[in-house]
């Protein structure tokens, strides 16, 4: 791998980790186009090493939520649509994360079976029907009972935890996707259902991309850390603007337009590149 392929790669990955698209998705289509195994040792290395470097930027941009989650310190101030001064808790989060990471550590062999071009373009279609169903349910038929982040209840969480099961079963079917998308069908708000997909996704992909890292740390060598280094800084450079700009239109840019996306993508993919 040279310095290019680690920059686009960066690139790709900061793009796409936490908008609902799928980064893994992604990821298997980009190195299919520049002609890489991304199934090799190496690749699979500097995938976790990149992921971490966006999981960096997530951490950056919610720190005050997460010391507050700490009980370090404590976020200002609370919405008046919380009479009841709730707060988001480690519960929340646990419920957030825990069902994914259950399945994924019993099923880590089948679920890598799947990592293959044709399931991703199932994954980006299904994952995009899935997304517009939420948001037309969530608009038409929904009871929006948690407008903001500290208004999720355990239900709720409990409830985008297990929508999360579907990325990880499905590559390309987007984690971000799965669980803004279940948050909506759950009675959240898009806003608070971005917000909370966001924040687990630290402990989940910390936990996900740790655990890979034990298996491949060995290919850590100095023949190759200017280019994880490299791949690194600009995950997390493009991850942080990419959040930023994202939580500031997320008004403009609704889940249809990211599902629309999704479609031109595999469809684009299924022409040229599988005939």
């Amino acid at each position: 791998m040279d310095f290019i392929t680690s920059i686009i790669l960066g690139i790709v990955e900061g793009l796409t980790e936490f908008i609902p698209v799928s980064s893994t998705g992604h990821m298997i289509l980009t190195t299919k186009l520049l002609g890489y195994d991304d199934q090799t040792p190496v690749m699979k290395t500097f995938e976790v090493v990149i992921q971490l470097g966006a999981i960096l930027a997530i951490a950056l941009v919610y720190w005050r939520r997460i010391l507050d989650l700490l009980g370090w310190t404590r976020v200002e101030p609370l919405s008046k649509r919380s009479p009841k001064k709730k707060r988001l808790d480690l519960l929340h989060v646990f419920l957030g994360i825990a069902p994914a990471l259950v399945v994924a550590f019993f099923a880590r062999d089948f679920i890598k079976s799947l990592f293959h071009v044709q399931t991703v373009l199932y994954a980006l279609v299904a994952g995009g029907i899935f997304m517009i169903f939420s948001e037309w349910y969530n608009k038409h038929k929904a009871q929006i009972t948690a407008h903001e982040l500290d208004d999720l209840s355990y239900k709720q969480a409990l409830m985008i935890g297990l929508y999360q099961i579907i990325s990880v079963f499905w590559p390309g079917f987007s984690r971000s996707g799965s669980t803004i998308a279940g948050g909506m069908l759950s009675g959240v708000s898009y806003r608070a259902s971005a917000d909370f997909s966001f924040l687990i996704a630290i402990p989940i992909m910390c936990a996900a991309s740790g655990y890979e890292l034990l298996d491949s740390y060995r290919y850590l060598s100095s023949d190759v850390l200017g280019v994880f280094a490299v791949g690194f800084i600009v995950s997390f450079v493009v991850a942080y603007f990419v959040v930023l700009v994202f939580m500031r239109l997320i008004q403009r840019i609704r889940l249809t337009h990211f599902a629309i996306y999704r479609f031109v993508l595999a469809a684009l993919f299924w022409l040229f590149i599988m005939h």
